[in-house]
Order: C-alpha cells, then sequence, then structure tokens
C-alpha cells in the first residue's frame, strides 16, 4: 500500500536538497563574513530543518516497510506472523508521520499567529442553547489558559443565569488565530438537560465565528460609511452602566454589518472596541471570498471556516464528540470542555494542509 504521495514526496526531495545546499553555503567564508546573510540562511535553514526531520524518518519508515513485507512471501509461517504484526505498526507509523510531514510542508499561513476576536452565539434550543453557549466560551477559555493564551472580554450579552445568548472575546497569544480559526460554525449538543423531567435527549446549538483580527492598515474604513447610535447599556456592569448613554451602535452600510458594544462605562472605549470588531468582520468577509474562489473546485470541509455548517456534535449521553468535517469521533467529552482540544485541532490542521497541497499542484 503506498503512504506517500508524488506531491509530497518531491517536497520533501526537495526540502533535503535545499538543507544541502544551505550548509554549504553556510561554511562558505564570504557569507561568514556577512552577518546579515548568515542570519538571512541560517533563518532559513532553522526553519526547513523541521520538513527534513520529517523527510529523513519517512523515507527510514518506508525502507523498513519495504523489508518487513518482504518477510512476508517467505515459506515460514512464524516468521509471516510476526512480520504481518510488523507491517501493521509501521504502516500506521508511517501514516502518522506523513501526516506530520504534510503539515509541515505546508507554507505557514501569516495570519496564524494574529489575535483571533471569537464570537459565540446560542443558536436553537432556547435556555439549553445558551447554557451550551456559555460552556463553548468556558472550553476555550480554558484552552488559552493551557496554552498560555490571554483572553479579553469585548461584549456580552447575558440569558438566563449561567447561560449566554451572545460572547465576543479576544484570544491573544502564539498561533491564536492559527489554532482556533477551524471552530467555525454550528456546534450542536445533545444531552438531557437538568429541567427534563422525563430523562429525553434534547438537541441545541450554538453558532462559533474565529476571525483573525484586523488592524487599521488591513481594513480603512471611512467614517461616512458609518451610522453611529448610542443608547444605554442593560443588564450588569456596574452601578453607573445604566446611567449614560455609553453603549455604542456601529452599522457598516456598504455591507450592513452592525456590531454593538456597551460593557465598558465609556462611550469612547465601546466605540474603539466595536471598531475592532467591525475591521475583523470586514478582513474575515474578504477572506471568505478569497477561500471559496479557491475552493470552488474541489471539496473543502475544513478550509472554508463556512459559519452555517454543522461542524461537530457533542454527544453527552454516549461521552463522545465528532467532527463532521473530518469523520473524526474523539471520547471524554468532559475533557473536551475542559479545553483538551488537541486531538481535534491537530487532526484538523493535518486535513488543512492535505487540502492546500491539492490545490497547490
Amino acid at each position: 500500500m503506498e503512504h506517500v504521495d508524488d506531491r509530497l514526496r518531491r517536497r520533501l526531495q526537495e526540502a533535503e536538497r535545499r538543507l544541502r545546499e544551505l550548509d554549504g553555503r553556510l561554511s562558505d567564508p564570504d557569507v561568514t563574513r556577512d552577518p546579515e546573510r548568515l542570519r538571512e540562511l541560517g533563518r532559513e535553514r532553522s526553519e526547513l530543518e523541521p520538513l527534513v526531520d520529517s523527510a529523513h524518518r519517512i523515507f527510514a519508515l518506508e525502507e523498513e516497510l519495504a523489508g518487513a513485507r518482504e518477510l512476508l512471501e517467505g515459506s515460514d509461517a512464524d516468521l509471516r506472523a510476526m512480520a504481518q504484526e510488523e507491517v501493521r505498526e509501521l504502516e500506521a507509523r508511517l501514516r502518522e508521520a506523513v501526516a506530520v510531514g504534510q503539515e509541515r510542508a505546508t507554507p505557514r499561513d501569516p495570519l496564524d499567529d494574529r489575535p483571533a476576536v471569537l464570537e459565540i452565539r446560542a443558536g436553537t434550543g432556547g435556555d439549553e442553547a445558551g447554557l451550551f453557549a456559555s460552556e463553548l466560551l468556558r472550553m476555550y477559555t480554558r484552552m488559552a489558559e493551557r496554552k498560555g493564551w490571554s483572553v479579553e472580554l469585548i461584549s456580552m450579552t447575558e440569558g438566563i443565569p449561567g447561560s449566554v445568548k451572545e460572547a465576543i472575546v479576544l484570544v491573544r497569544g502564539r498561533g491564536a488565530f492559527g489554532e482556533l480559526r477551524y471552530e467555525s460554525g454550528v456546534h450542536r449538543v445533545q444531552r438531557v438537560p437538568e429541567t427534563e423531567s422525563q430523562g429525553r435527549i434534547h438537541t441545541s446549538a450554538a453558532t462559533v465565528a474565529v476571525l483573525p483580527e484586523a488592524e487599521e492598515v488591513d481594513v480603512r474604513i471611512d467614517p461616512q460609511e458609518l451610522r453611529i447610535d448610542v443608547f444605554r447599556s442593560s443588564g450588569p456592569g456596574g452601578q453607573s452602566v445604566n446611567t449614560t448613554d455609553s453603549a455604542v451602535r456601529l452599522t457598516h452600510l456598504p455591507t450592513g454589518l452592525v456590531v454593538s458594544c456597551q460593557d465598558e462605562k465609556s462611550q469612547l472605549k465601546n466605540k474603539t472596541r466595536a471598531l475592532q470588531v467591525l475591521r475583523s468582520r470586514l478582513m474575515d468577509l474578504e477572506l471568505s471570498a478569497r477561500e471559496a474562489e479557491r475552493a470552488r473546485d474541489r471539496r473543502a470541509q475544513v478550509g472554508t471556516g463556512d459559519r452555517s455548517g454543522k461542524v461537530r456534535t457533542y454527544n453527552f449521553p454516549q461521552n463522545r464528540v465528532t467532527d463532521h468535517r473530518i469523520g473524526l469521533t474523539a471520547h471524554g467529552v468532559p475533557d473536551i470542555m475542559d479545553g483538551h482540544l488537541e486531538e481535534l485541532t491537530s487532526a484538523l490542521r493535518m486535513a488543512r494542509a492535505s487540502e492546500l497541497m491539492e490545490v497547490e499542484e
């Protein structure tokens, strides 16, 4: 069974060739006397090294696998049985090495290290959907804590105690957007609500949108294209929150996008935060259009981040979480809801890398 496709093999071989070339140039006296050139080539070598490590591992496993398969042709039944077990093990290790190699061979998206604007909204399911949205917010907050990222609340609208109608947070940290980008879409929960006396399983949903934080240089907003409304804040927020017109609602007239912010007591701070979210949404529109164009001729389940598509189901009675884009089922709902998303995010990154490799061919 062939595990390494020709596209990946060519990239791995090219990476090995380029590393040898870099090693030769780094020992060149003309280069060693030029600190800037030395740093530039050293940086390229450092970035290339993980891919070459993958190449060495993949090619070594292929050789081992070929040798084990030869033993399957022998006449000794015991030896064939041992070889068969070894082949199974080596095939599994090779599949894993190839997945890692594909990810390393994919050029890093410059947006991956941007802060992520994370928007969570309760969907169908009434109060239970609001409770689930609150749990998703906690899940991502716990994930961020584990990775050393910071989470800053931009806006929140609450429902019944413990529930969230809408929450917008800014997540900062290395790889924040790159790691969270795959969470966009409809998240569905199946469980028995605490208020359900008959023990029936209910299905509720919440939507998640993950946008890269946009800077002013990325998106310039013409003030003439904005309608700004101010109003009194509602809900929790301190003694003075309801006594002044500090809440701000921005409407971007060309697109119809609306952003409201009321969590700060200062109207200026609310306007600044609302502009921050609006810029990110406008940039996301442009990025989504580019992604849709690239995905037109392929079946892109992971890359487009379609907000309307069902991406994941959390089945509490069966203690499993299913990601519908890649057909992956993980067990241990409590751990996942506590922010342990590594198995899911790793698989999604690898699927994305495979998609991008297909597009570039």
